[in-house]
């Protein structure tokens, strides 16, 4: 996937079958990635996916082909079931399968339970956690996470981007955080600033750079943060790297 809009250097950024991480202050241009993808605002340029112009797709084939889990969940006043599938195309083995990889099957006691509107009688993370199930289920190759974990606790991000991990290897994943440590694990960051790319690389390339964007970002987190976020990308760049080398040699 690639991308070419006002903002600069998208056809480096985005490659099929990796997670990207897109961080910046307020302000930066974090949310003009969003509205390029869905066409939510006219754009100076293209966006590309699967080198097919975006603007050439009918606007509801474009928005069905990405699964996104905004910062507050669209959850409905209706039944379980209605709210992961509101059109009816999965059997109710499907439902269960996706709940439990985003472990929530012990939580929910039948697919007929009912939602509240917006999701009330459950928690911050449970909401995100069935959008994420939502997400599991439609099988999208990209998935958008708009700052999605900014208001639940560091377990809960933790355990989404787990699954994430696990359950979608085969997606494109964009997730624009304003928490460092849930792209720390990237296999790429971008640093936006005043609405143009700034950085762009593995994190724990971008940490090497002690003057450059993100690692002043890090710096500025604090000691035990700091080192955590350093360890984690770290620990990334390494099982990258051993997976690239065993990839190079099985061909």
């Amino acid at each position: 996937m690639s991308l070419s809009t006002s903002v600069i250097a998208f056809p480096a950024v985005f490659i099929n079958q990796i997670q990207v991480g897109v961080v910046g202050r307020t302000g930066a241009g974090k949310s003009s990635l969003i509205s390029a993808l869905f066409r939510l605002a006219p754009i100076d340029g293209h966006v590309y996916i699967d080198d097919v112009d975006t603007g050439e797709i009918a606007l509801k084939d474009l928005r069905s082909k990405i699964s996104i889990i905004p910062q507050e969940p669209v959850l409905f006043s209706a039944s379980l079931r209605y709210n992961l599938d509101p059109f009816d195309k999965y059997s109710d083995a499907e439902i269960w399968k996706a709940l439990e990889q985003v472990e929530l099957k012990q939580s929910v006691t039948s697919l007929s339970a009912e939602v509240e509107a917006g999701g009330a009688n459950f928690s911050a993370g449970q909401r995100q956690l069935l959008c994420l199930a939502r997400a599991a289920l439609a099988r999208n190759r990209l998935l958008v996470l708009d700052e999605a974990t900014a208001n639940v606790d560091p377990n809960t991000d933790a355990l989404i981007q787990k699954s994430i991990r696990k359950y979608f290897a085969d997606c494109t994943v964009l997730t624009v955080a304003h928490r460092l440590h849930t792209v720390a694990d990237s296999d790429r960051v971008v640093v936006m600033e005043a609405g143009q790319i700034v950085e762009c690389g593995h994190p724990h390339d971008l940490l090497q750079n002690e003057n450059g964007y993100f690692a002043k970002m890090v710096n500025q987190l604090g000691s035990a943060s700091e080192q955590s976020l350093r360890e984690i990308a770290q620990k990334a760049y390494l099982q990258h790297i051993k997976y690239v080398d065993a990839d190079d040699h099985a061909q």
